[in-house]
């Protein structure tokens, strides 16, 4: 499709069945879609930001773990 062409250039390069479908369209239907739109995108940015949160947190988990084991090895090893 062509980025430059005109509304209505754009429609009729669109396949028949597509362009049966947007004109039964309702203005609500439209409005919907574009909340829907909205709300994945939206998904999408805090399914990222959790990721992030969870590999922190595991990251936080090992090192702490590393770090308390170190920690007793290098007591035991002074206290010998």
């Amino acid at each position: 499709m062509d980025p430059e062409a005109t509304t209505a250039g754009k429609l009729i390069e669109l396949p028949e069945e597509t362009r049966e479908f947007l004109s039964q369209l309702r203005e609500e239907d439209i409005d919907l879609m574009k909340h829907g739109l909205d709300l994945i995108r939206s998904m999408r940015t805090i399914g990222r930001f959790m990721r992030w949160v969870i590999l922190g947190v595991l990251a936080i988990l090992i090192g702490v773990v590393s770090l308390y084991e170190n920690t007793v090895k290098l007591i035991a090893w002074f206290q010998k």
